[in-house]
């Protein structure tokens, strides 16, 4: 049975739909099979593995309120061994349906024991909001993981998220567990960030990766081309840095095995198996798609 992971953050504009995309990528690269949910009605994860907002095409939405079989929804990326359910701005309206029914909390865990089994690992890309489609994807995860932008306002709006995911292990879903804390936009030349990355690591202790994300011009270009970015430009420092995170996300939530392959420190991945990940038979990736912002 595949594990499912939230990536969350209250806030908006802190790499969270750049950091499940390239990870996402990365482990699929590794070998995982690899399902990312889209569930953010801006659809930036949609179309950051190169799959256009079709309107008329079945997406999360049909999966949350109308209740159709997550299989019908499933598409396959451009990526070797990445899928994704997408999503488009019917998605916004969802909330709205989702009130009322019955067991409302728990409708994506639900859907998500159908498909479980056929994947390594689920991928939640939360709306940047604490609303019922954020409750339902934290509900149906085992683990939430929080991109945390280096800067000041980030740490001040910390507590209020930690508060929301304490409120729903205690009442909605005990076996939540805190991931992981992704330290993202770091620019390491500047005082601020590296007091930032030193509180968060003196809080969290084990529980921060070790893989700290920096600001990178391609990691905000490669939306705009329908790719992750350790596939558009896997040579610069924001992808080699999501590489590394990639490798140590399988250190944590890994096999036997992936953890003996990988905790070994000299062990990297080459950017070229990255980029041999793109498969030749899935449908091409539109490029460039609409433009994004790599950093919601």
């Amino acid at each position: 049975m595949g594990r499912t992971f939230s990536f969350f953050n209250q806030k908006g504009g802190v790499g969270k739909t750049t950091s499940v995309i390239n990870v996402a990528t990365v482990i699929a690269g590794l070998g995982k099979k690899v399902l990312l949910i889209d569930l953010d009605s801006q659809g930036n994860a949609t179309s950051g593995v190169g799959i256009e907002k079709n309107e008329n095409e079945s997406t999360a939405y049909q999966l949350l309120v109308e209740n159709t079989d997550p299989k019908a929804s499933i598409k396959k990326t451009a990526i070797e061994n990445l899928w994704i359910i997408p999503s488009n701005a019917h998605l916004a309206g969802a909330e709205m349906h989702l009130i009322n029914q019955e067991k409302r909390e728990f409708i994506l865990k639900e859907q998500l024991k159908k498909v479980s089994n056929d994947y390594d690992y689920i991928f939640l890309d939360c709306p940047p909001s604490l609303g019922l489609i954020s409750i339902n994807a934290l509900t149906s995860s085992g683990y939430i993981i929080i991109p945390l932008q280096c800067e000041y306002y980030a740490l001040e709006g910390l507590g209020q998220l930690l508060n929301t995911y304490q409120l729903v292990k205690k009442n909605l879903s005990q076996d939540l567990e805190l991931g992981g804390v992704i330290l993202t936009m770091a620019d390491v030349r500047t005082n601020l960030t590296q007091q930032v990355i030193e509180e968060v690591r003196n809080y969290f202790k084990e529980k921060a990766f070790q893989s700290v994300i920096p600001r990178s011009v391609k990691l905000s270009e490669a939306p705009s081309f329908g790719k992750p970015a350790v596939i558009y430009d896997p040579h610069n420092r924001g992808s080699v840095a999501y590489m590394e995170l990639g490798k140590e996300f399988l250190v944590r939530f890994g096999s036997d095995e992936d953890r003996r392959i990988f905790s070994a420190t000299e062990k990297t991945v080459a950017p070229e198996v990255i980029q041999g990940a793109q498969s030749a038979e899935a449908t091409p990736a539109a490029e460039p798609a609409q433009t994004t912002q790599a950093n919601s």
